[in-house]
């Protein structure tokens, strides 16, 4: 398991403005997926966390990618979901993205609702009285 302090020293190797949006968006997401088993991939270019219910990526809910300005938030049944406000982007047969320049957006309506929509499908269906559980999927560092 990754500790807290491991993966703070990830998120601080990013440029500090994502690094301080990282982790806003990262208490929002465990505020709103608690019991996630989050699935960790620290590569050359981005950070990626998976919130899933179980120890497998491919049962994940919602997933965050950082990139040099922006957060994506993720959504693996994004081409299903309702989005009336048509949020979501990207053209894939599932995977579907909200760019985020700032937690706040999380809270809006819409948001919350495809969230909410994404846990409902989650298989197997997401503890949400499970202890969270960090895991280090994939590194580029050097150890």
């Amino acid at each position: 398991a990754l500790t807290g302090a491991q993966l703070n020293a990830i998120i601080d190797d990013r440029p500090p403005a994502i690094a301080k949006l990282t982790r806003a968006v990262l208490a929002r997401m465990r505020a709103r997926l608690p019991g996630s088993v989050e699935m960790v991939y620290d590569k050359k270019n981005s950070l990626v966390i998976g919130f899933c219910p179980a120890e497998r990526a491919s049962s994940a809910v919602n997933s965050i990618a950082t990139y040099s300005k922006w957060i994506n938030l993720f959504f693996f049944e994004g081409d299903s979901l309702p989005d009336p406000e048509g949020l979501l982007q990207g053209t894939g047969t599932m995977v579907r993205s909200i760019r985020l320049t700032d937690a706040d957006q999380l809270d809006r309506p819409a948001v919350r609702a495809l969230m909410a929509a994404a846990l409902k499908r989650a298989n197997p269906p997401l503890d949400q009285t499970a202890k969270r559980k960090t895991l280090l999927k994939q590194s580029t560092r050097q150890s």
